[in-house]
């Protein structure tokens, strides 16, 4: 039960090349970025990533991107990271966007068991007609267009078919857990940081402050320990590297 390990290193240490993750945070909120760290020094390559968002110019996963470390990503915005604008369209990275609603459905339903689902959004678009580019070449074309889903209709309204998402593994942040992979999540980082954790096979978290089993209240568990395989516990320094991606200032 006691899931704590000694370091972020021996927490990612069987992740491998080709591996599929799952990765919290939202915009620069509740990154791991100590496990990111452990796996970029890793060197582990095309690594096909889940993500809200591929991180900034030099933070989050931006850090993997820019080493050449990421063959493909999954996310719902990827517009604050010119590294990652370069290799896709340069034909380097593969790319399935998705609606963030969406994205976050199909983390969660792979995470219960649920293989797929219908949802209206995407309905008219090319999120359900198919055409969005996934790779370009590198002359610019469109190398490789997304599919057609199917549509079916549901008390008079068209719906998409979406398939749940699993990864091999996930890597979370919390700002707190006990050993057992109990965690509760702060603020925004509870966005997309609980849905990634549930889709791994394998997840690591790492927390800003470990406690003892019995000190959450049950009732403020945001994500229950079954989901929880590996538990890595911040030093001060680490656990204060909380990045802002747009800074604004009021004169």
């Amino acid at each position: 039960m006691n899931k704590a390990t000694q370091s972020a290193a021996e927490a990612i240490a069987d992740i491998g090349d080709g591996a599929s993750l799952a990765v919290g945070g939202f915009g620069l909120s509740g990154v791991p970025n100590t496990l990111i760290a452990a796996l970029l020094a890793r060197g582990v390559r095309g690594l096909q990533v889940v993500s809200n968002n591929c991180g900034v110019d030099g933070a989050g996963l931006g850090t993997l991107l820019a080493a050449g470390r990421i063959a493909r990503v999954t996310g719902s915005y990827i517009g604050e990271n010119k590294e990652f604008a370069r290799q896709y369209l340069g034909g380097e990275l593969e790319v399935e966007l998705v609606p963030q609603g969406t994205l976050a459905e199909r983390l969660r339903a792979g995470g219960c068991g649920i293989p797929a689902f219908f949802t209206p959004a995407g309905v008219g678009t090319q999120v359900a007609d198919g055409g969005l580019p996934r790779r370009y070449a590198a002359d610019g074309r469109v190398a490789e267009p997304s599919p057609a889903k199917e549509i079916r209709t549901f008390g008079g309204l068209e719906h998409v078919l979406e398939y749940g998402i699993t990864t091999d593994f996930a890597l979370v942040r919390a700002a707190q857990g006990d050993r057992y992979g109990n965690l509760v999540f702060s603020k925004a980082s509870r966005n997309f940081n609980p849905l990634a954790a549930m889709a791994g096979r394998v997840t690591v978290a790492e927390v800003e402050e470990l406690v003892e089993p019995g000190e959450i209240d049950p009732d403020a568990v945001h994500l229950p320990g079954v989901f929880v395989q590996r538990v890595v516990v911040l030093t001060p320094g680490q656990a204060a590297d909380k990045q802002i991606e747009k800074r604004t200032v009021r004169g």
